[in-house]
């Protein structure tokens, strides 16, 4: 049996729960449809038209987060596109913070993303969070994206964990229905994925308004554990 540490495992997604999803809402909703009106000789409208007919076809696959796929059927660079603008990259407020706790309480935190690992490689070597993390797996890898429970199910078997006593954080509620299916109890989400757009105040999950919130309802937890 695995030798399971006295405390949660806390699994974080990256972009929009770490990572402010501003930045990819630049580099895929305003300078690919500029890009591929370059490429393509259209207008900008004809252009954005283009990719959201391609964006709904392939919302929620694997192609859906891989730069390769992309770059293949919109003849850009997109990896090279969001390196182009790698300054844009951005940790939302308090993620430091959050994870200097969770590491200096012993939590074991990881990162389960649907980004391609090339995707996720050059965000963690902007950001340089990787070091706070024991496991860091992409979708790609697994050959599942996280909306669906056999994303959970190869995780679980490639490194386990005590799925009642794990915390999973994610800004999309189809991500978090997938966990839910699978056995996660400890579901939460986010208030503001994007610091470009409005701030939620509904969902079937409790939602993070900070990320240092988690600090406190981490410590609530253990509370009810001494005292039950």
């Amino acid at each position: 049996m695995p030798n399971y540490s006295e405390k949660p495992t806390i699994i974080f997604d990256m972009d929009g729960t770490l990572l402010d999803l501003a930045y990819d809402d630049f580099i895929w909703n305003h300078q690919l449809p500029i890009r591929y009106a370059e490429q393509h000789n259209c207008t900008l409208e004809q252009s954005t038209q283009a990719l959201f007919q391609f964006y709904q076809q392939h919302n929620h696959t694997l192609n859906w987060y891989s730069t390769r796929f992309w770059s293949a059927k919109v003849g850009v660079d997109t990896l090279a596109l969001q390196q182009e603008f790698k300054h844009k990259v951005a940790l939302r407020p308090g993620c430091i913070e959050l994870l200097e706790y969770l590491k200096a309480h012993g939590y074991a935190c990881w990162i389960a993303t649907n980004a391609d690992c090339e995707g996720l490689k050059f965000k963690l070597e902007q950001t340089r969070i990787a070091h706070y993390f024991d496991v860091i797996i992409s979708s790609e890898t697994i050959g599942y994206a996280k909306e669906c429970v056999e994303f959970w199910q190869k995780l679980h078997s490639l490194h386990p964990f005590q799925v009642e006593h794990t915390y999973f954080i994610d800004d999309t509620e189809k991500v978090l229905k997938g966990a839910e299916k699978f056995g996660i109890q400890h579901l939460i989400t986010i208030a503001q994925p994007s610091s470009q757009k409005e701030i939620r105040t509904e969902s079937s999950y409790p939602i993070l308004q900070e990320l240092t919130d988690l600090m406190v309802i981490l410590k609530q937890a253990e509370d009810l554990k001494k005292y039950a």
